[in-house]
């Protein structure tokens, strides 16, 4: 199985937003909120998948989940690339929240 990573993710954002430039809100901290607000919203589409199914593992219904998840996932990459968060600047923050965590309680 290929990893695939919060940089390759930024890539695919980048390339998209090269591709609508124009048409779509820039990369930049100010639109930052929109994009937040935006994956909010593909959160919520998510959690409505999981509320009005019993079996989300079901072929069709798992589908649909996943697409809504990428969907998010896109969002947040935005969300990050709009702030200037990188991949490194991420695995150093969620490594140092995960070691806290794991002596929490």
């Amino acid at each position: 199985m290929k990893d695939f990573s919060i940089g390759d993710m930024q890539k695919m954002q980048m390339e998209l937003q090269d591709r609508y430039k124009g048409r779509w809100e820039p990369i930049c901290p100010e639109t930052g909120k929109n994009k937040m607000l935006w994956m909010i919203s593909e959160i919520g589409e998510v959690i409505d998948i999981i509320k009005k199914n019993d079996d989300v593992t079901a072929p069709d219904i798992r589908k649909e989940l996943v697409e809504e998840l990428a969907d998010v996932l896109m969002f947040y990459n935005d969300v990050l690339l709009c702030y200037g968060i990188t991949p490194d600047e991420l695995r150093e923050s969620y490594i140092a929240k995960f070691e806290r965590n794991m002596h929490r309680w």
